[in-house]
């Protein structure tokens, strides 16, 4: 099974940018959209806000004020989770939620540039 998310966004030029310098790559882009590789079987696809509301009845919800939904990836170590999340802040993200960090998982948290939240997360596999 494969999971495909769509996210609005305001600017898909900025939005590409922005994902291609924390390192994902692109897949299927068309005409006002284009698709993040998160893994084989994730892909976040990025829509323009046109684009993005011919798919919907209601609002496009202001990720910039609101919070519908966390996206949450999963590293292999905290240093992965360091890495993505200063690379997003580095490159206009925004800190978002709070650090985690109870001996059984490692988190961080951007909001990117359309204000949608992402976290990074490192579960501690207990020793045997």
């Amino acid at each position: 099974m494969q999971l495909f998310v769509n996210l609005p966004v305001k600017d898909l030029d900025r939005s590409k940018e922005f994902f291609t310098g924390l390192g994902f790559t692109f897949f299927g882009m068309a005409e006002g959209m284009a698709s993040v590789v998160i893994n084989q079987e994730t892909q976040v696809m990025l829509l323009t806000e046109p684009v993005f509301s011919t798919y919907v009845a209601k609002e496009i919800a202001d990720a910039g004020k609101a919070t519908e939904a966390i996206l949450v990836l999963g590293m292999e170590n905290p240093e992965q989770v360091d890495a993505l999340v200063d690379k997003a802040l580095a490159a206009g993200a925004t800190p978002a939620g709070v650090k985690q960090e109870d001996g059984v998982r490692y988190q961080r948290g951007f909001a990117d540039l359309d204000g949608h939240h992402w976290e990074a997360l490192c579960l501690v596999q207990p020793a045997s």
